[in-house]
């Protein structure tokens, strides 16, 4: 009895999906939960894991389709697969045996052949029956089958010769002007172009793009911060931190957790605009902008400030992962109060985050360069990052933003504050 595969139930407020990829197709062995198909969704790729093993039969819908759940992907006709794999592997093994027979066969079909001749026809899998032997008694000879081959290919090599070129043109008088002669040109095209549909993620990355610039009163206030002191704090502990918690100390989790604690003073900054209403959100949810294959998504971590900084470094490797191999689920990116994003990792030195709706701020870090500034009356070189904070200033007002951007200058520069909680 035939399996029907079906797409599965989509997240909430998720209405369909588009068929990304098939990674079978009909007259395959299936083992149970093979990942059978992408979908793409707004948000996530779904996998769609085989039912059962056996054969899949048919494919209902092809790659590009729109699909609803509950519809019918595929048709899995259940087998055992094992019995099915040596059947495949009996058939293959006939056909390797037969190879040798089928050359023993022209040799007993024509016994007026030498062994070098029947080697060369079975070989070019030419029909001995269309060449003629000039041989003793019409037997065919080596040079024989030669003329053949050479005789067949006559047609393509008339065909790939160049048409003559034309006459040249009389050389002009002495009393004409010599013009200059034009090139000729280019036959190849070097303006290349290639329109492809978006993705259903890219659509959707430029949906809350454009909304969160038509409807937010969008600012940026930017600030400078000395890293010194968390590069020797992070190069002092990396190694014994990474030996006992089974993951490395990056910067990350020092911002994570810097802006916990300016999110805690300006709670401001951690509401959203719900039409006339203002949530104010109890709760530190802090989306980290990670680059995927197919796009920039924002993963949350959940209570961030409940994460020690092994459980921040933890989850954002997780996340980094589930990026690359497209396994983010859709509980990953729901929600979220306050979005971080790195720009420095690709050696960005300045931009204006574009605000992640709903929510009212969004900071931007950049790269760590050595710069000179002043300490006790000496300049000195010392590591700088710019930050950027991009807020709603329908919430938030300038002097909010301003001083919420100092207060995570003053924990990074100071990191006993975080350690300390002071």
């Amino acid at each position: 009895m035939s399996i029907e595969v079906l797409v599965p139930n989509l997240p909430e407020s998720i209405s369909d999906a588009t068929l990304a990829t098939w990674h079978k197709k009909p007259g395959d062995i299936i083992n149970k939960n093979d990942n059978l198909v992408d979908l793409e969704t707004d948000k996530v790729v779904l996998e769609v894991p085989a039912p059962e093993s056996g054969i899949l039969r048919e494919i209902r819908k092809e790659d590009g389709a729109i699909v609803v759940a509950g519809e019918v992907l595929a048709v899995l006709d259940p087998q055992d697969v094992q019995t099915q794999q040596a059947v495949q592997a009996q058939e293959t093994e006939a056909v390797e045996t037969a190879a040798p027979e089928t050359q023993e066969a022209y040799s007993e079909a024509t016994p007026a052949l030498s062994p070098s001749v029947r080697r060369m026809i079975f070989e070019k899998n030419i029909d001995p029956a269309g060449i003629k032997g000039t041989g003793k008694n019409g037997r065919i000879t080596k040079t024989d089958v030669l003329d053949y081959l050479e005789s067949h290919k006559q047609p393509e090599a008339e065909a790939e010769l160049p048409e003559p070129e034309a006459a040249p043109a009389p050389a002009p008088a002495k009393s004409e002007k010599l013009k200059p002669v034009e090139s000729a040109a280019p036959s190849l095209n070097l303006r290349p172009e290639q329109r492809v549909p978006m993705t259903r993620l890219r659509a959707k990355i430029a949906e809350r793009l454009l909304q969160a610039q038509q409807n937010a009163a969008m600012l940026t206030t930017f600030n400078e911060v000395n890293m010194q002191n968390v590069i020797d704090l992070r190069n002092q502990y990396k190694a014994r931190f990474e030996q006992k918690h089974h993951v490395k100390l990056g910067f990350m989790s020092f911002f994570v957790k810097a802006s916990i604690e300016a999110l805690k003073r300006f709670p401001a900054v951690n509401a959203s605009i719900d039409d006339n209403d203002i949530i104010y959100h109890g709760y530190y949810d802090i989306g980290i902008a990670v680059t995927t294959p197919r796009g920039l998504i924002v993963p949350v971590l959940r209570d961030a400030d409940q994460l020690d900084f092994a459980g921040i470094e933890r989850s954002i490797a997780d996340f980094g992962e589930k990026g690359r191999n497209a396994t983010l689920g859709y509980e990953d990116l729901k929600g979220g109060t306050f979005t971080i994003t790195n720009g420095g990792i690709f050696g960005s030195m300045l931009s204006t985050p574009i605000l992640n709706p709903p929510q009212c701020a969004i900071l931007g870090m950049h790269a760590i360069k050595e710069r000179p500034v002043v300490e006790n009356g000496q300049i000195v070189a010392r590591p700088i990052m710019y930050l950027a904070l991009s807020y709603d200033h329908r919430l938030v007002d300038g002097r909010d933003a301003v001083q919420f951007l100092v207060t995570i200058k003053e924990c990074l520069e100071a990191p006993a504050h975080l350690l300390l909680n002071i």
